[in-house]
């Protein structure tokens, strides 16, 4: 199959979004849209480093790679709606597999109204995709990671270790409890784009999702907004069984382990309650884990309340390029 082939296959027949005025077929696509922000942002994944096929089919690659571009944009307040994605293609990787893997996003897109608009394909030694997204948000909603403030309060959605655990299992076969849960966690995750979107009327929300792990989004954040955080560590939510996975392991998953692609937050206390309503109104559970302080010597930290209550600072580390 040549590559103009391979455009036809992949090529959707109708579109979702309204703001499309031309999708593949030309040397570019064009939406129009006055009343809104854009956003948008990319990510690329490269086979063995960022997935591996011993792990995932092709389909759970399209999907995970597309849902970590997606979080990016729920962490911004936005709502989804363009994709484009531009690929290396191995002679290892055949046309079943391609066409698994473009189902798999497509699956998700669907999901959120997604339309697929462009991209690029050329051939290569090892797979590689580069996908770019393009979503909404009404102006001046955007969410930042530099707006909180002493005395927020600090939340996650979601539970957190549950992408690692599932990589544990996948990669270290044996029994275990729920052990479809968290192997779907890890290769599906699960975006929290209507809770984002819906905290628009909120005065106030920063947020950042939880692509490695919440050490790093927490800092993030500390640094962005020139503030403390402090983190308590029996406050953090975890998934029914997550105890049965060595104890070792537990902390170092829920702070470290990263691709649960939950978010992080801070929002002034006396929204909170409000922000739980729009929780429950979106079936999305959230937890209070910490608060937002001042800090009194130029610096921006993170502080961990570990279970012994013993306080101790939460490096920035977690996984990273190019260390």
């Amino acid at each position: 199959m040549d590559e103009f082939s391979f455009i036809d296959l992949i090529k959707q027949k109708t579109y979702r979004q309204p703001s499309i005025i031309r999708g593949i077929g030309d040397d570019a696509a064009v939406f129009r849209q006055s009343s809104q922000d854009i956003v948008t942002a990319v990510d690329t994944f490269v086979e063995d480093v960022h997935f591996s096929r011993s792990t995932m089919s092709p389909f759970h690659i399209g999907y995970r790679s597309l849902a970590a571009n997606i979080s990016d944009l729920s962490a911004m307040g936005a709502k989804p709606a363009f994709y484009l994605v531009s690929i290396v293609i191995p002679s290892s990787w055949k046309e079943d597999d391609l066409d698994g893997l473009y189902k798999g996003m497509a699956d998700l897109g669907a999901a959120y109204q997604m339309d697929l608009i462009g991209g690029d394909t050329v051939s290569g030694n090892e797979l590689a995709l580069s996908i770019t997204v393009i979503g909404f948000v009404n102006s001046d909603k955007v969410r930042y990671r530099h707006t909180a403030k002493p005395g927020d309060v600090v939340f996650v959605t979601g539970t957190l270790g549950d992408s690692a655990a599932g990589f544990h299992i996948l990669t270290n076969p044996g029994e275990y409890l729920d052990q479809a849960y968290y192997s779907r966690r890890h290769r599906m995750p699960t975006i929290r784009v209507d809770f984002a979107s819906e905290l628009e009327n909120l005065s106030r929300v920063t947020l950042n999702d939880i692509s490695d792990g919440i050490a790093n989004e927490a800092n993030e954040i500390a640094e962005d907004s020139h503030v403390n955080l402090t983190v308590y560590e029996e406050k953090l939510p975890v998934s029914q069984n997550y105890n049965q996975f060595p104890e070792s392991q537990q902390s170092k998953w829920q702070l470290y382990g990263g691709e649960d692609f939950e978010l992080l937050g801070t929002v002034p206390s006396q929204d909170w309650d409000e922000l739980k309503d729009i929780a429950d109104r979106t079936q999305t559970p959230v937890t209070e884990v910490g608060y937002v302080s001042k800090n009194t010597d130029n610096g921006h930290y993170v502080w961990l309340v570990d279970r012994q209550q013993t306080n101790k600072l939460l490096e920035k580390k977690g996984y990273t390029h190019l260390k």
